[in-house]
């Protein structure tokens, strides 16, 4: 049982769904909300503590003209060498703080949201294949 019940989202179109709520709304691979109030984000290479959590934003954006499901299962596959180090998917939001070293958001005030089922990510990793230039170099 999730120590903080947190709901888990089995289906892509659940996720698609609650990004219609107008909040907003990021993703994040770790051991969890839980483990990361315990510690920084930290960046890897400096070896630097950041002042927020880092997460990926999940907003579609304006130009994108794809369903929208599309756009989450790419955003869902980005990270998804975290898995092999123990972390899991889960879906948060809070308050930008900063900027990380790859760009993403920074986040304090965070309020855990959901956690992406193992069938979900599947799914999401099967649409980005199927759909999508899965990988394609850009040079």
């Amino acid at each position: 049982m999730d120590p903080l019940g947190m709901p888990t989202l089995e289906r892509l179109d659940e996720l698609t769904q609650l990004m219609e709520h107008g909040v907003e709304l990021y993703l994040r691979y770790s051991p969890g909300p839980v483990a990361d109030a315990q510690h920084a984000s930290t960046d890897h290479e400096s070896g630097l503590v950041m002042p927020g959590l880092s997460a990926n934003p999940m907003r579609v954006p304006a130009w994108w003209s794809l369903p929208p499901e599309d756009w989450l299962a790419r955003r869902i596959c980005q990270y998804l060498r975290e898995l092999r180090e123990g972390a899991r998917p889960w879906v948060l939001t809070g308050r930008v703080v900063d900027f990380g070293p790859d760009n993403e958001p920074l986040l304090d005030d965070v309020e855990p949201i959901a956690w992406l089922s193992g069938e979900l990510v599947r799914h999401a990793h099967q649409r980005y294949r199927d759909r999508l230039d899965a990988g394609r170099a850009t040079h």
